[in-house]
């Protein structure tokens, strides 16, 4: 399967037009489920990340003894508290209760703490069933949920060490035989993965993008989590996973080079979050 490296004007067709005649909701709303005692930025960031990218509304939720520091950071975000420190069955359907039912997409697992397996496992099924798409991260990322992925509109994010607990075998270093290896998995499993590394891999297993960074200083903590939120808002204006993940890599990548370009290697998460607005404006487009 030959693949594609990303580009402008490939990833331009990824974005959605916005009618200038739009209300409140019509461009989007995610939920982003995240954190835990240590990991409170995490979420806070993939929620910046999916409403700096063009989200009309974001829902934070995360545990109640994060919610005034999540709250403290940003007035734009909407915090709906899990009743438990970690993820339980319990908080995850007094949740599902909470949210509005018009939600476009989810992104989940972001310095997220999980009591059990079947919370998890509960939190996505139920939001496949009402037609959320989702982009799963971190956490989430473990073998007993790719029964319920397959042929839904989900992305999952892993980077070598998350692959390898998702689908028991480490990514290679020769970037043929990643590619190789990711549209395996990806076709095996009817989702779209999006491979973090040096090149980013993203495929559906019919069709294959490439994006390579060259950016150093993106090693730093949380920038993961600003392409998570990322994936979420481009998958509440754009359906199809695979345009969706591609299109918020090149942008995370658009902005990560912006950074290092002002501020050499010393950038945090925060920085990447400022620059999103500017190097999206040439992909703006209103109709």
């Amino acid at each position: 399967m030959a693949s594609t490296q990303l580009s402008a004007s490939i990833v331009k067709k990824f974005i959605p037009a916005r009618k200038s005649s739009s209300r409140k909701g019509d461009n989007g709303t995610v939920l982003v489920v995240g954190g835990s005692y240590i990991y409170h930025g995490a979420p806070i960031l993939s929620s910046i990340s999916a409403l700096r990218c063009g989200t009309d509304l974001v829902y934070t939720s995360v545990p109640k003894i994060n919610v005034s520091a999540t709250r403290a950071i940003s007035p734009n975000l909407i915090v709906l508290p899990l009743v438990d420190q970690k993820l339980t069955k319990g908080a995850v359907r007094k949740l599902l209760g909470a949210i509005p039912r018009n939600l476009d997409s989810a992104t989940i697992g972001m310095g997220l703490a999980i009591q059990e397996k079947n919370s998890l496992l509960l939190l996505i099924k139920s939001l496949l069933d009402r037609d959320v798409r989702l982009s799963l991260d971190a956490s989430a990322l473990i073998p007993e949920i790719l029964p319920l992925l397959a042929d839904k509109n989900v992305v999952v994010t892993p980077h070598a060490g998350e692959f390898k607990r998702l689908f028991g075998i480490a990514p290679p270093t020769s970037k043929k035989e990643r590619v190789t290896l990711v549209e395996k998995h990806a076709k095996e499993n009817g989702i779209t993965i999006l491979l973090k590394g040096a090149t980013d891999v993203i495929s559906n297993g019919k069709k294959t993008f490439l994006y390579t960074k060259k950016i150093p200083a993106m090693t730093v903590g949380g920038t993961g989590d600003v392409l998570s939120g990322l994936t979420a808002g481009m998958l509440a204006k754009n359906r199809n996973p695979l345009e969706s993940a591609a299109a918020a890599t090149f942008i995370n990548g658009l902005a990560g080079k912006a950074v290092q370009k002002k501020l050499g290697l010393h950038m945090t998460s925060i920085d990447l979050l400022d620059e999103i607005p500017n190097v999206m404006k040439p992909f703006d487009k209103i109709v």
